[in-house]
């Protein structure tokens, strides 16, 4: 069964709750708060869209896309699933909501997204692999994976 998600910009109307998002326990040193995020956001706005992930009305989680002009490449930041909502598959379909609005090419003509990964967070990481993402590099914290769409 499909989950049915959709991606909404973050906006004045949805921020907040956005704030009030919850990660698990010891989860923080895999992804910043949605404050921090929001603030990179708001520096990057010429390249960078933040989206609330919603299941219906209800916030559930939260993801950035951006594009990197220099290095002419889509990255998804920061994507987080509230803690009660963990474990429903919403992760995965948020990515494949992710990779939908990259298609449309929103900021430049670009078929690669990049991402990173704290090495320990294995979840993710399995999900990440099942798109097709590929190890590129990795230093002692991170692993940088590549998708080509």
């Amino acid at each position: 069964m499909q989950n049915k998600l959709s991606l909404k910009k973050v906006d004045e109307n949805n921020f907040i709750e956005c704030f009030n998002l919850k990660l698990g326990s010891g989860q923080e040193k895999y992804v910043s708060h949605p404050i921090r995020s929001l603030a990179q956001a708001y520096v990057y706005y010429n390249q960078c869209t933040p989206f609330a992930i919603y299941k219906q009305d209800i916030i559930i989680g939260y993801v950035m896309v951006i594009y990197d002009y220099d290095e002419e490449t889509y990255n998804i930041w920061h994507m987080m699933i509230d803690e009660k909502h963990q474990g429903n598959g919403y992760g995965t379909t948020a990515i494949d909501l992710c990779i939908d609005y990259i298609k449309s090419k929103p900021f430049g003509e670009s078929n690669i997204i990049i991402l990173t990964c704290s090495i320990g967070n294995n979840a993710a990481i399995h999900v990440y692999e099942k798109f097709g993402f590929t190890d590129i590099g990795r230093d002692d914290e991170e692993i940088t994976m590549k998708l080509e769409i």
